[in-house]
């Protein structure tokens, strides 16, 4: 393939990615977006491998390495489940990294192109920001696979003094960059790039270490533009443009992600690098004296069946409980059997609920929920007066009165569903243990609020067959 045509290609594959991004910004275009993506995909590595720098010796390494990893990724497509997508997007990412960092020592010690003067400082510092951003994407989203998945606690690690060493780990990348943009060889360069590599994938570790169970939507958002940049800082080591492009793409993309979940949880970005917000795993209730006055009205299977029949609005909200139970199918099945004899069903999703960003909006295109009735938390709030159920199933922190009513509350200003507003409230938990941001929630002891405990999928099902009988 000629260099104009695999250019045109590449192109080409911009074209797809962008209409791609575009068609996942709305839950109904989702799937041309994603068919988008893949056919762009394929224009971009067909271009790559059939390209002109790509000789003949080099076509076993490549097919082998393309085979290793369409198998793997199609076994993870296939056994992974829907509750474990947060974490193989996660190690979807420190992959991303590992690549970065390792095209980047690849590239330090190719000496079959030979840059002088200028040229010799941009490639060098392209090489040095590659590494380390991927570096730190890479440990970082190891962590952030360990927290998702239950293999390393949720709860945040606050070492002492430890923005300082962040500050002290900055300075020292930075002389360790002057040390090798100084190196006069290869050799002497290697020492400062290795202990760059250092710092920043210990940089990644402790970052993540410290954000807590709440902030973990927001840190796959950020890892997810951290791998953009990694990617685009590759296309500039490798002098692929569609890389660079396709790189800012992703990183620009998951930085207005990450603004947007900031702006769901009333945080500002530097608050969530800082960390320590969120417990990781729901909470033991508050200590004796110190819980919301009042107490809670425990509601049967039956009766929920019952108060959804006389009902002529109901707005579900789903949150991670849901996702952990697998209760999404049985979810639809009884909107179905709601919608059927009248009932106004609707969905409201909170941009942080769950473990990643739309995580709830995949749960519920998987079980078939129709698009049109699944709204965004503006779309709703309103609403809620005029609805005679909300029913909550799994959630916790995203319906918390507290965001509202209590200033010195640790989620105060935090845009919340105001479900308490509605005639009847049912919540469903296994327990009275508080969500990831550690907090007791008032919403459990309001008057119109009903407790449904247990399992979700066990209750909805029982829900399910009162409803039919």
């Amino acid at each position: 393939m000629s260099t104009n045509i695999a250019t045109m290609a590449y192109i080409a594959a911009i074209v797809l990615f962008i209409l791609s991004l575009g068609g996942l910004s709305n839950p109904e275009t989702s799937r041309r977006g994603n068919l988008y993506g893949i056919i762009g995909m394929i224009i971009a590595v067909l271009a790559t491998v059939l390209g002109p720098r790509v000789t003949a010796a080099g076509f076993p390494w490549i097919i082998g390495s393309l085979a290793v990893g369409g198998t793997i990724g199609l076994y993870a497509a296939r056994k992974v489940r829907m509750t474990q997508m947060p974490e193989l997007v996660a190690i979807m990412h420190s992959l991303v990294g590992l690549a970065a960092c390792l095209v980047g020592y690849a590239s330090y010690i190719d000496t079959s192109i030979a840059f002088t003067g200028a040229e010799k400082t941009i490639h060098e510092v392209e090489i040095y920001l590659g590494i380390l951003i991927g570096a730190v994407t890479f440990s970082g989203s190891v962590i952030a696979f360990g927290k998702l998945s239950g293999k390393i606690g949720g709860k945040p690690l606050l070492l002492p003094a430890r923005h300082w060493l962040n500050l002290a780990g900055l300075i020292a990348v930075i002389w360790f960059g002057a040390r090798f943009l100084g190196a006069h060889d290869i050799d002497a360069g290697m020492m400062p790039l290795i202990a760059m590599t250092v710092i920043a994938l210990l940089f990644g570790i402790h970052m993540v270490m410290a954000i807590g169970g709440a902030d973990m939507p927001v840190v796959v958002s950020m890892l997810n533009s951290y791998s953009g940049w990694a990617a685009a800082a590759t296309g500039f080591m490798l002098s692929n443009d569609l890389l660079i492009v396709t790189g800012a793409l992703v990183g620009s993309s998951g930085a207005i992600l990450s603004y947007i979940m900031c702006q769901a949880m009333n945080r500002n970005f530097i608050s969530v690098i800082a960390g320590g917000f969120g417990t990781g795993e729901g909470a033991a209730p508050a200590a004796a004296g110190t819980e919301p006055a009042g107490e809670v009205t425990p509601i049967s299977a039956v009766e929920t069946a019952e108060l959804l029949r006389d009902s002529k609005s109901v707005i579900i909200v789903p949150g991670y409980g849901m996702a952990v139970a697998q209760a999404q199918h049985t979810v639809n099945e009884i909107t179905k059997l709601l919608r059927e004899r009248g009932v106004n069903v609707r969905f409201g999703i909170h941009p942080v609920a769950g473990r990643m960003p739309g995580h709830m909006n995949v749960l519920l295109a998987e079980a078939k929920v129709p698009y049109d009735i699944v709204f965004e938390m503006d779309e709703l709030n309103e609403d809620f007066p005029d609805t005679d159920v909300s029913m909550v199933i799994g959630a916790n922190d995203i319906v918390n009165p507290a965001a509202e009513d209590d200033p010195t509350s640790p989620i105060a200003g935090m845009p919340v569903l105001q479900v308490w507003k509605a005639k009847t409230s049912i919540v469903m938990k296994r327990s009275m243990a508080s969500g990831y941001a550690g907090v007791d929630n008032p919403l459990f002891y309001k008057e119109n609020n009903r407790m449904l405990f247990g399992d979700a999928k066990k209750m909805l099902d029982e829900v399910l067959v009162a409803l039919k009988s």
